[in-house]
């Protein structure tokens, strides 16, 4: 595998580097961020991805830092709509658990950078999902930021998600503003980096 830094960047570059079996493409000076992601990425879709994997360059970074997998565990299918169009229309990739316990098996098949997780649900509510999050995460040495969501904000509801493992609360009916600061926050606090990514338009139908 092959990461090429530049200095001199030209048109055409890309598809040669596609051509030579370069894997990734840094201008420099390169961040010692940049670099150490860009590696991350190519050995990772060296061992994972079937296929011709994409070429690795600043741009792609960029965008890969700004879309993330959020795991939302809501009952109501209101709420998981609202809650669904307000990520994905930021660029995010979005999962749907009806529950805490198909929030788990949801965290078993694939890693999440957030969790949006309602406190009061049927079969497992989000006090014992996150309480078993938190201590399968003890073995592992992992943490998923989770968020607290609930309806029926009262006194004591903050510290109650607070001592389950959760790391903060927000109360519904969601306001798009309020959830991106919140989601902006809880991965700052556990040292994730992340850049706001730009709103996607409205899909506009095509005229026949």
């Amino acid at each position: 595998m092959v990461v090429m830094l530049t200095s001199a960047g030209l048109r055409g570059d890309a598809a040669r580097c596609r051509e030579l079996g370069i894997r990734a493409y840094l201008p420099k000076p390169v961040r010692r961020k940049d670099l150490l992601e860009a590696i991350e990425v190519v050995v990772g879709g060296a061992l994972n991805q079937a296929g011709d994997a994409p070429l690795v360059t600043v741009h792609l970074l960029r965008e890969r830092r700004a879309r993330l997998r959020i795991l939302v565990a809501e009952d109501n299918h209101i709420n998981q709509v609202l809650a669904k169009r307000l990520l994905e229309k930021r660029g995010h990739n979005v999962v749907v658990a009806g529950n805490g316990h198909e929030a788990i098996e949801a965290l078993e098949k694939q890693s999440f950078d957030a969790i949006l997780m309602d406190v009061q649900m049927p079969v497992m509510g989000g006090l014992d999902a996150a309480t078993l999050i938190r201590e399968h995460e003890k073995a592992t040495g992992a943490h998923v930021p989770i968020i607290a969501l609930t309806a029926n904000a009262m006194v004591g509801d903050r510290e109650r998600c607070l001592r389950a493992g959760m790391d903060d609360y927000l109360t519904k009916p969601l306001q798009a503003k309020e959830l991106f600061v919140m989601i902006e926050r809880v991965l700052r606090s556990v040292g994730q980096p992340y850049t706001e990514p730009v709103e996607q338009p409205e899909a506009t139908p095509e005229r026949k």
